[in-house]
């Protein structure tokens, strides 16, 4: 390459997020009828205190799985479990109401369990 040309740029869309499951994975039918199962995922963030500034202190990340092995193991996951969700960054559109709405969520690639929701004794 010469000195003007610039090297060529790799675009990547990636994200690993690991946090704890928040409530039951939902599966449903999709109007195309496609199948899929979506949960939430809480991500504790680092606190930096500001003085006189709130801030929250977890992210939601909403987190789909579309093939079928991905569908059953996201299906197995309980309220509380840890786990490790890799993918990339979507953006939904569907209409709802009198308009467009639209949602940012990972769609998985690779789901793992870390740890098992702790068992409350009764």
């Amino acid at each position: 390459m010469g000195k003007d040309e610039k090297e060529p740029i790799e675009a990547r869309n990636e994200v690993l997020v690991v946090g704890r499951v928040s409530g039951s994975p939902q599966e449903r039918q999709l109007p195309s009828g496609d199948l899929l199962v979506s949960w939430r995922v809480v991500v504790d963030r680092a606190v930096k205190a500001v003085p006189g500034v709130r801030t929250a202190t977890v992210d939601t990340v909403d987190c789909t799985a579309w093939t079928p092995g991905l569908r059953r193991t996201a299906r197995g996951l309980s309220d509380g479990d840890v786990v490790q969700v890799e993918g990339a960054l979507r953006r939904r559109f569907w209409r709802a109401g009198g308009g467009a709405a639209s949602r940012c969520e990972v769609e998985a690639r690779a789901l793992r369990r870390l740890r098992k929701a702790a068992s409350i004794p009764r």
